[in-house]
């Protein structure tokens, strides 16, 4: 398949070529805009809400320039001459310089894109869409990733470039360049896609087969992405617990303490009815109130040592592996104020708390020795 300047009429090849003759003399100075923006980009992020993995751009090659500015439409008329879909390029097209911010989750595109619009004395944001190969709503695949078309203002670099471009104008630093703001895995497909559908040496190479792996990648790396961001989701959650000036000094009801139970151990859950009624009254007894206090109990590593031992012949739910907890941190005290009176009789639970302390006391000399 010959390429867009190689199948183009020999009657639009002047303009063209006139057109990538201006860019080759230009271009120079197109790179310090590329370099200026990306230096602007990159310090407005900084100490932001969120901190990109990377700002990266480009200044578009001479070959691509031609490549693009090569490209027709259909005829005015049918049977017509054919037409440039770009006869004026410097005005109409906005990737000459192209600059890509790639964040880790889908929900930092959002904050990035509306960091840089609030930006307004230093970028003009004149189009902002989300770009999806694909779309949700026809049920396809694709990568998703947000454009904004931003115009710079009173920009010193892009005065030099509109100097070198035509010095009988007046420079007035005002220049439209493209953003694409995407995530880490939408950037690796596109770049991988790009490069074999678009980039490819010889475009024979190609069989339907390779529409599929694209669709199915894109697909996967979706889920990915969806899981990755209830992740970082749930992360948040669980690190809010320890902030005392927030979700952690939040008192344990009922209903909180289920809540971050669920949280901190979905896979212990209840088995019969939704009262946590019972978890509120042993926590009490400690006088722990806290959201701050319940995530401290149950860390990881003290619930493996609680597991160990006592050797539990089934898996524990919430009920039993809260009490051992308590259990474990504060022995005979918690005996003594959870469990029936010495002389009750009969006392089935003081027995076996007893009985559970004896074996945390002989499991803790045995580690001891």
């Amino acid at each position: 398949m010959p390429s867009n300047w190689d199948s183009l009429d020999i009657s639009l090849r002047e303009s063209v070529q006139e057109n990538v003759e201006i860019y080759e003399r230009v271009r120079p100075a197109l790179k310090l805009v590329t370099k200026d923006v990306l230096h602007i980009l990159r310090d407005m992020l900084k100490d932001t809400e969120v901190t990109p993995l990377f700002v990266t751009g480009r200044t578009k090659s001479v070959e691509s320039f031609r490549e693009k500015i090569s490209r027709i439409e259909e005829p005015l008329e049918p049977g017509g001459p054919p037409v440039l879909k770009f006869p004026d390029p410097f005005r109409t097209l906005n990737d000459m310089v192209g600059v890509r911010v790639i964040t880790k989750l889908p929900a930092e595109n959002a904050l990035v894109a509306n960091i840089i619009k609030r930006q307004r004395q230093v970028f003009d944001c004149r189009g902002d869409r989300e770009k999806d190969i694909g779309s949700i709503e026809s049920g396809t695949y694709g990568y998703s990733s947000r454009h904004l078309i931003l115009r710079t203002i009173q920009n010193e670099a892009v005065k030099d470039y509109q100097q070198a471009f035509n010095p009988d104008v007046p420079a007035n630093g005002s220049y439209f360049f493209e953003c694409q703001i995407r995530t880490v895995f939408a950037h690796a497909w596109s770049e991988i896609e790009h490069d074999i559908r678009f980039k490819a040496e010889d475009p024979r190479a190609w069989t339907p087969h390779f529409d599929r792996q694209f669709t199915a990648t894109a697909a996967m790396l979706e889920t990915v992405e969806s899981a990755f961001a209830d992740l970082h989701e749930r992360y948040e959650e669980v690190r809010s617990y320890w902030d005392m000036d927030g979700e952690g000094a939040a008192q344990l009801t009922p209903n909180r303490i289920r809540d971050v139970w669920r949280t901190l151990l979905p896979h212990v859950d209840r088995k019969v009815d939704d009262d946590w009624g019972w978890a509120a009254e042993l926590m009490a007894a400690h006088g722990l109130n806290q959201t701050v206090q319940l995530a401290g109990l149950l860390s990881a590593q003290r619930i493996t040592e609680v597991r160990k031992a006592l050797d539990h012949r089934y898996s524990p739910g919430p009920d039993r592996l809260l009490d051992d907890l308590l259990l474990w941190q504060y022995g005979t005290k918690h005996i003594d104020l959870t469990a029936e009176t010495p002389d009750a009789v009969p006392h089935p639970r003081r027995d076996s708390l007893l009985r559970r302390l004896k074996q945390i006391e002989r499991y803790r000399q045995t580690k001891s020795e």
